[in-house]
């Protein structure tokens, strides 16, 4: 696949961010310690979303980063940060697409925001972020998402979700991956040129072509209808360049 596509995925996800920020209320300085931070004061869904669609965008680079000088354990435990980000966004975007902004919801936007310390001093910090279970949200996308059978698509969720969490948290199966050659060793300075590397470079496709859907569903959630079809229209380009066909991935039908 071309790489040129690759670029051109990038810069358009980062166009859309940067167009989706303008249309909220930009963050403001607010004191922090002898200095300032930058926050969103309104603290709203749509600024929940431009700030996920910052961070799936720096993360995917950060994972090409790593995928190109072959430190794929690295580059799977990012992923697993982007299949969260992925989620978050469908979970606010639903909410606000289908006007079904719940509870959940509420309390989503509440631990967002909340500061990660309520002291100066962050040993003296009682702050506790009061997080939604992750099975909460992807139970409310899979009943959104038209599936036949939600728990089904949670179920899925879930299954993806744990396939990185070897990763995350250095399980022995997935650290074994980096042991192997004549003599067999430790390979700790990244494993170019080895096996891997092509299920890898698979791998991210994946996060590249579920990325730029991310971005047109956000939009959609902007009531830009005519920007998440210019979206959708380009992912469908993407994955035809690939050889792949999920345009019922697209049309929300899987």
């Amino acid at each position: 696949m071309s790489e040129a596509l690759y670029a051109q995925a990038l810069r358009n996800m980062e166009d859309t961010m940067h167009l989706l920020a303008e249309r909220v209320s930009p963050p403001q300085r607010v004191p922090y310690r002898d200095g300032f931070v930058f926050r969103y004061l309104e603290k709203t869904a749509h600024q929940a979303l431009v700030q996920k669609l910052a961070r799936y965008l720096s993360t995917l680079r950060a994972a090409q980063i790593l995928l190109t000088v072959g430190y794929y354990q690295e580059q799977a435990t990012l992923q697993r940060a982007l299949d969260e980000i992925h989620e978050d966004v469908s979970f606010l975007a639903m909410g606000i697409v289908f006007r079904d902004e719940t509870e959940s919801h509420k309390a989503y936007l509440d631990a967002f925001f909340a500061e990660e310390f309520d002291a100066i001093d962050a040993m003296s910090s009682k702050q506790r972020r009061p997080m939604i279970p992750r099975q909460k949200i992807r139970a409310y996308i899979a009943k959104c998402g038209g599936h036949a059978d939600p728990s089904a698509g949670a179920e899925a969720a879930r299954t993806v979700s744990k396939t990185y969490s070897g990763y995350v948290h250095s399980a022995s199966p997935q650290i074994m991956d980096m042991y192997g050659g004549d003599p067999p060793r430790f390979h700790v300075s990244g494993m170019r040129g080895t096996p891997l590397a092509d299920e890898h470079r698979n791998d991210l496709w994946n996060y590249y072509y579920r990325g730029i859907l991310t971005f047109a569903f956000a939009a959609k959630a902007f009531a830009d209808d005519e920007l998440s079809t210019r979206i959708t229209n380009f992912a469908q380009e993407f994955s035809d360049s690939a050889g792949r066909n999920y345009a019922s991935y697209i049309r929300g039908e899987a």
